[in-house]
């Protein structure tokens, strides 16, 4: 039995990735690493002043000061031990810091509306969801560990007053342009960083797009091509890069000029005060050990540049962290049926940003291409779709390329929200229903279906609930897939890495899973391409078993699949041509050229021998159910 999902009533308000936000994910670690580094910081600061004690109390003659020889020792263990810890915590609440923020932002992109969610090309999300991610989330750790870095030198200048205000003076004479430098090296670091990551993502996404079509480009034998088109950003990467490192090299430069000049201008000054009797041998020890914290202000361009990048960073998550999730009303529950389908002047317009793997990405205005007075390419991707499929009822969608059907089995999926009109299912709005009640509701397979998960049972079980393995065993039989897997080195605990797997046994993974998910709403998009004649006879079987059940919607090229269904949806440049009867639509020459393009006139000679009506065992599809289409 599946597994109840939570509701919820409305949807989340959006998360800006401020250091805020993730310090109150971890607030025990991060406190704790505050006062580790306050605590080293304080035995650092105290160091000074007891050995300079000592050391007069030495100067002095007398009885050896053990008290304060102790107190040094304590001091020094205790500021190794709380530097230790603070190391120790840096590493472990980043890494958590990291995975928290990395879960939010893809739990963030997937509960948004596609279209939204893959407006950022798929390479450059990739580098934001990794790289960003973990620069990003080190900004509160920085933060908490920063404090020693400022605490320090200013409790080391106030050390300085407190032993001799000349030497302090000295000091401070100097302070102004360390301040000056710290300043220009964060505005620097941040500029540079930014343009370096943008870089980055550049060369992620050409990766990623040569990476999908690598049998494209083989066959093209473009591949030098494509290795110099992808590589093409790394000049501009590598000047960012050398601009970064020319922005750490000069601050470290001046930091190496100025920090000595300072110590040896407060050295000067604290021996002439010796040599004065101002102050005595322990104060001019102090001061030396001051002085030497108090020029570790340049340690601080190590934190500033960690954080300029993760404010970088953070800018480059917050389109996706601010994305809206699907809206609904949060309807509970779908009352019971088959799944009766519904579509009311359903319409969905491209509007030349979409970035995604849908049909309509190909329909619509392609990137680079130029827009019309400023003002992005809307081209109507479908258009006044009115359509009632009746529960339990199988529907194939055919039309030449780029005629609307995978935006068509988007839509009716919730994968999509059209831009005008209504779906409904068994009566209810689909953007009324909460999004974790209704997907457990349709199941989908595509051409090219996602495998997650470590194992073939995994990817199978892998779904709006994880699915049992008898489930998993009998949704790879409905779909011809037990025969291959039975024959993996370890069955279906073989891992997906050591299984190889053809583009059909691809496609009978992707129908499994489906099948193993049961609902109301079963889509199948294009997701019989891959399989051979025999297979795909089967699998239309284990379809037809559903009827009355389940309620099917099959993106259709092949002649067979369009023969065996209810009804057809034919549709052509986004509106519904017709709707009907296979061997009632079969009488348009036009309708037969459908699949003269699609699938290749051998294919229709050969189904068209067995009647025009017939499936792959010759019979006429089964009993017929009324499909309106207004």
């Amino acid at each position: 039995m599946r597994p109840k999902p939570r509701l919820r009533l409305r949807p989340r308000p959006p998360e800006p990735s401020g250091a805020r936000r993730l310090a109150r994910r971890h607030p025990g670690a991060l406190l704790a690493l505050f006062l580790c580094s306050t605590g080293g910081a304080l035995a650092a600061l105290a160091l000074p002043a007891a050995l300079g004690h000592t050391v007069d109390r030495l100067v002095d003659g007398g009885p050896v000061p053990w008290a304060g020889l102790l107190l040094c020792a304590v001091l020094t263990l205790a500021e190794t031990g709380f530097d230790a810890g603070a190391a120790v915590l840096t590493t472990s609440t980043g890494a958590r810091l990291t995975a928290h923020l990395r879960t939010r932002t893809t739990a963030r992109v997937l509960a948004a509306e596609p279209r939204r969610a893959l407006a950022v090309p798929t390479g450059d999300l990739t580098a934001r969801l990794t790289a960003r991610t973990a620069d990003a989330a080190t900004a509160p750790v920085t933060a908490a560990g920063a404090v020693a870095g400022v605490l320090l030198p200013l409790g080391a200048i106030v050390g300085l007053f407190v032993i001799d205000p000349w030497t302090a003076a000295a000091f401070l004479l100097g302070a102004p342009l360390l301040v000056a430098l710290l300043h220009t090296f964060t505005r620097r670091t941040a500029d540079a960083g930014a343009d370096y990551q943008r870089a980055q993502s550049v060369i992620a996404h050409r990766l990623t797009e040569a990476l999908d079509g690598a049998d494209t480009i083989r066959a093209a034998r473009t591949g030098a091509r494509e290795y110099r088109r992808i590589l093409e950003p790394l000049t501009t990467l590598a000047a960012h890069g050398r601009r970064t490192w020319a922005v750490y090299g000069r601050a470290a430069g001046q930091s190496a000029l100025l920090l000595p000049l300072l110590m040896l201008l407060v050295l000067a000054v604290g021996g002439l005060r010796l040599h004065t009797g101002a102050i005595g041998v322990g104060d001019l020890v102090a001061a030396s050990r001051y002085a030497a914290l108090a020029v570790g202000i340049g340690s601080l361009t190590g934190a500033l540049g960690a954080l300029a990048r993760s404010r970088a960073a953070a800018r480059t998550l917050d389109p996706l962290l601010t994305l809206d999730p699907l809206p609904h009303e949060g309807r509970g529950p779908l009352p019971g049926g088959p799944g009766h389908l519904e579509l009311r002047d359903v319409g969905v317009v491209q509007d030349g940003k979409q970035d995604g793997n849908q049909e309509g990405r190909q329909e619509g205005k392609q990137d680079g291409e130029p827009l019309l007075n400023g003002e992005p390419d809307r081209k109507p991707l479908l258009t006044g779709v009115h359509l009632t499929v009746p529960g339990g009822t199988s529907l194939a969608v055919v039309g030449r390329s780029g005629s609307g059907k995978s935006v068509f089995a988007a839509v009716v999926g919730r994968l999509l929200d059209p831009d005008t009109g209504t779906v409904l299912l068994d009566g209810v709005p689909l953007t009324a229903m909460d999004p974790a009640l209704l997907r457990p509701e349709i199941a989908y397979a595509f051409a090219r279906p996602a495998l997650p998960g470590t194992t073939v049972e995994d990817t199978i079980a892998f779904g709006p609930w994880t699915a049992g393995p008898a489930a998993v065993r009998e949704g790879a039989r409905a779909a011809r897939a037990d025969g291959f897997v039975g024959l993996l080195p370890y069955g279906y605990a073989t891992p997906l890495t050591d299984a190889p797997l053809s583009g059909g046994e691809r496609q009978r993974l992707g129908l499994a899973r489906a099948f193993a998910h049961p609902g109301r709403l079963l889509i199948l998009d294009d997701a019989l391409s891959g399989l051979d004649t025999v297979t795909e006879h089967h699998v239309r079987r284990a379809l037809d078993e559903r009827a009355g059940r389940c309620t099917r919607v099959i993106v259709a090229h092949r002649l067979s699949s369009a023969a065996r269904a209810d009804r057809v949806l034919w549709l052509e440049d986004g509106r519904v041509r017709a709707t009907g009867p296979h061997e009632e639509l079969w009488a348009d020459p036009e309708y037969r050229a459908v699949f003269r393009t699609e699938t290749g006139e051998a294919e229709e000679t050969a189904e068209a021998d067995e009647g025009p009506g017939a499936g792959a065992d010759g019979a006429l599809p089964r009993a017929r159910t009324e499909v309106e289409a207004r």
